[in-house]
C-alpha cells in the first residue's frame, strides 16, 4: 500500500480520520484480505505517520467491526463466514423494519422525493436494467442508508449506519451481489418509498422486513448452490482420481 497523501478536499481533515477511510476501504474491498493479522508498526511505516493516529483509526475499525483484537494475537481483519452473514441478515430485518416504520412517520417531504430521484438514478444503471445485480455506492447514494437517516432515531442510525453498515458492504463486496433478485429488490425499494409516502407505517415495516428477508433466502439459496457444486466438483475428481 502506497504511503499516505493528502487527497483533494481533504483539508481540515485529521490524520486519523484520513487512514481510518483509507483503511477502511482498502478492507471492505479485500486489499486488505479478510483473516489476516494488523501490524500496526508496519501500517505506520506504510503510510508514514505515527502510532497516535493510526491507532486512533484502528479503535474506530473495531467499532466498525472490521477489526477484532485477541490476547496475545493482536489485531486483525475480520474473518467472514455465511453464518455470521445471516445472523447480520436477521439483525436487519428488525431494525430496518423498525427503521422504515419510523421514516414513515417523520420523513420530511423533500427527503422523499430526493429519495425517489435516487431510485430513478439506480434505474438507469445497466446492472439494474438487465438484473445482474444491484450494488449500491455508500453513504446519501445508498437507500437502505437514507431510510435509516430518516428514522430520526439516533442509536438506531449509530448501529446500523456506523457499527454494522462498513461490515454488510465488506460482505457484499467479498461474497459478490449477482443475483435474478437485482430487479426484483428495486422494485420492492419503490414500494418502501410509496408505503413511506402514503405515511403507512405498519406498510412500510412489512415491506421492508420482506424485502431483507427474501435477500437473505436468497443468499441462503447462493450458498447452498454453491456447496453442492463444490461437493460435485470434489466427486467428479474422486472418480477420475
Amino acid at each position: 500500500m502506497p504511503p499516505y497523501t493528502e487527497q483533494p478536499g481533504e483539508q481540515g481533515v485529521t490524520i486519523a480520520d484520513r487512514v481510518f477511510s483509507r483503511l477502511r476501504k482498502a478492507i471492505v474491498e479485500g486489499q486488505i484480505p479478510a483473516g489476516s493479522k494488523i501490524s500496526e508498526p508496519e501500517l505506520a511505516t506504510e503510510y508514514g505517520i505515527s502510532r497516535g493516529p493510526l491507532r486512533d483509526a484502528m479503535g474506530r475499525l473495531e467499532a466498525c467491526h472490521l477489526v477484532e483484537r485477541r490476547a496475545n494475537v493482536g489485531a486483525r481483519v475480520v474473518s467472514l463466514s455465511q453464518e455470521d452473514l445471516l445472523e447480520l441478515y436477521l439483525l436487519r430485518e428488525a431494525l430496518e423494519g423498525m427503521a422504515a416504520r419510523l421514516a414513515a412517520e417523520r420523513m420530511p417531504a423533500t427527503e422523499i422525493d430526493s429519495l425517489r430521484q435516487l431510485l430513478k438514478q439506480h434505474e438507469q444503471r445497466a446492472d439494474v436494467k438487465d438484473g445482474i445485480a444491484y450494488f449500491q455506492k455508500e453513504g446519501d447514494l445508498d437507500f437502505h442508508y437514507r431510510i435509516i437517516k430518516a428514522s430520526g432515531n439516533a442509536r438506531l442510525i449509530q448501529f446500523l449506519c456506523n457499527e454494522l453498515y462498513h461490515l454488510m458492504r465488506m460482505y457484499r463486496y467479498q461474497f459478490g451481489m449477482a443475483s435474478s433478485r437485482a430487479r426484483i429488490a428495486f422494485r420492492e425499494h419503490r414500494h418502501i418509498v410509496e408505503a413511506i409516502a402514503d405515511r403507512d407505517p405498519e406498510m412500510a415495516e412489512l415491506i421492508m422486513r420482506r424485502h431483507i428477508r427474501s435477500s437473505r433466502v436468497n443468499v441462503e439459496m447462493l450458498f447452498d448452490a454453491q456447496a453442492s457444486l463444490t461437493r460435485r466438483q470434489g466427486q467428479d475428481l474422486g472418480a477420475t482420481g
